[in-house]
């Protein structure tokens, strides 16, 4: 058996592992887009590293677009097998990958008008909205903590890995030679300490381990609680300055994880009298999605639940649909909240929101979620003074600021925890992804004095056999 590694190698999106059976059977672990990589984003999600037609399965950790946005490009380029995942990832990727063919196909008509310009040949989005439902046709749902049989040779099972509603460690048992060896494919570990999720699940002794490392050499800020520092950056915002606060927030997870706070604050008779705005369509259909699984919410959410029906909803709260509706949010002079995708404010409505208003002082921009290096968000956190957008320099007046507590992706202590359960001498090998370089080896270091023997940092396209 042999594993290669085509996407988050090295770098935090566009998650990709290859598996290749002795019997030449092929099965893809997520199908994700690379996302804030600034000028290579696009030659990235073009060029696979394999052939599509060649995959006989693709198991699905989650939703999110950095591990799920390149499936509807994977089977218009020829994949015609079947998708894993579970039920809950199966409602929020339909979302997410119609959302995502419409930014695209929003994006490359401006991409497209620059290239005519400058006399280079027009490009055509990544795929299409029917692309998009199309692909959802071939995902087959497998509930957790059940072993599934996928073939002759291969089961798989799903762990809730905490991370999003339906997120799931991806646990394979493959058969070689007589031999049955387990493989574990981490997704994206969640937190111990999540707002509304239940923390990652145990799983049975894997041989070898993919895993991620986005936060795997930093602790998470716990000294302020999430709503304390929520609610400083409201009143500094929206009542001292009589501004506007803007949130890029994933419409997954990291919008659900703010209105649940709001509400808290609302519940605890804190939170001050403001219009609070969702800007964001695929947000509202995630969020409901959400409230269809309460059975992952974690205990504390469960008691809230006993006497407030509705956590994610408060006084003040307004979702916004249309993009007219949009728009006029930029003409308002009034203090208000915009939580608005993406989280790393490179695409989608937060970017119109940050370009027509990170010139006013009177603004701020709260980053509550991980950007890759060269993102607009990653970009607005270097104390630059001024920042391209659209192709025009804005100078920062708008205060820019960081809550870290908030990620949905573990610390190295989460990821250590995460690992715990497993005997690290019966650990072949171990595979790092997911995370910055520099990142990676730091947590290398960790894990190999934890007693990891073999601990590997793979290289984009490398290959790699797995003795059996």
């Amino acid at each position: 058996m042999k594993i290669s590694f085509h996407g988050a190698a090295r770098c935090v999106t566009g998650s990709k592992h290859l598996l290749t059976l002795d019997n030449n059977r092929k099965i893809l672990l997520d199908c994700g887009m690379f996302q804030g990589m600034g000028q290579q984003t696009d030659v990235l999600n073009r060029h696979w590293g394999f052939k599509p037609s060649e995959i006989s399965y693709l198991v699905l950790s989650h939703a999110h677009i950095d591990h799920s946005g390149l499936i509807p490009k994977l089977v218009s380029d020829g994949f015609k097998g079947k998708i894993f995942c579970t039920p809950a990832t199966r409602e929020l990727a339909a979302v997410l990958l119609e959302d995502s063919a419409g930014i695209q196909e929003d994006e490359i008509k401006y991409s497209n008008k620059k290239r005519k310009s400058l006399g280079e040949p027009v490009l055509k989005p990544l795929y299409t909205k029917e692309d998009a439902l199309a692909a959802v046709n071939q995902f087959i749902v497998v509930d957790y903590g059940m072993w599934f049989k996928i073939d002759e040779d291969v089961e798989l099972s799903f762990s809730d890995a905490g991370h999003i509603i339906g997120s799931a460690a991806v646990h394979l048992r493959i058969t070689e030679n007589g031999k049955t060896k387990q493989l574990t494919f981490s997704g994206d570990v969640g937190r111990y300490r999540d707002l509304i999720l239940k923390s990652p699940e145990t799983f049975s002794q894997a041989d070898y381990i993919i895993i991620e490392s986005t936060y795997g050499n930093s602790l998470h800020d716990l000294h302020m609680p999430t709503l304390d520092q929520l609610l400083e950056w409201i009143e500094r915002t929206c009542i001292k300055r009589r501004g506007k606060l803007i949130i890029p927030a994933f419409s997954v997870g990291r919008t659900q994880e703010l209105l649940y706070s709001l509400n808290q604050l609302e519940l605890e008779r804190r939170l001050p009298e403001l219009d609070y705005f969702v800007d964001s369509p695929m947000s509202i259909e995630a969020t409901e999605i959400v409230k269809k699984y309460p059975q992952y919410f974690n205990s504390r959410i469960q008691k809230v639940l006993e006497k407030d029906e509705d956590p994610f909803d408060f006084m003040g709260l307004h979702y916004i649909d249309s993009v007219e509706e949009s728009k006029m949010l930029n003409f308002r002079d009034e203090p208000c909240v915009i939580i608005s995708a993406s989280g790393m404010a490179d695409a989608g409505r937060v970017k119109h929101h940050i370009s027509n208003n990170i010139e006013n002082s009177r603004n701020s921009i709260l980053m509550v979620g991980y950007c890759e290096p060269h993102s607009l968000g990653a970009r607005l956190q270097m104390g630059k003074k001024e920042v391209n957008i659209y192709g025009v320099s804005h100078e920062i007046h708008a205060e820019i600021g960081n809550i870290r507590s908030m990620s949905a992706h573990g610390d190295y202590e989460d990821l250590s925890q995460f690992l715990s359960c497993q005997n690290p001498k019966e650990v072949k090998q171990l595979f790092i992804v997911h995370g910055e370089y520099n990142v990676q080896e730091d947590f290398k270091e960790r894990l190999m004095r934890k007693g990891f023997a073999d601990v590997e940092i793979p290289e984009i396209h490398q290959e790699v056999v797995l003795g059996f």
